[in-house]
């Protein structure tokens, strides 16, 4: 199992945003890893579903912050 944030949160992406996000700079993939894992931890809803299914919980947070990054 990869503890690299940046791994993880390609993993958690779907396959077209995992592509979008593999061929961006590396600060920027960084940058979004973080985004991804403050709203693991802030957001209560994920924590709800995180109990339930782990990686459903991890692909929100990425569909999430990829949303936010399209706005």
């Amino acid at each position: 199992m990869s503890f690299d944030a940046v791994e993880r949160f390609l993993a958690a992406l779907d396959p077209t945003h995992r592509e979008t996000v593999g061929g961006k700079p590396r600060a920027e993939q960084e940058r979004l890893a973080a985004a991804w894992e403050e709203e693991l931890e802030r957001d209560t809803d994920i924590d709800t579903l995180d109990e339930l299914s782990p990686p459903a919980a991890e692909s929100e947070a990425a569909r999430r912050v990829m949303e936010r990054q399209s706005e």
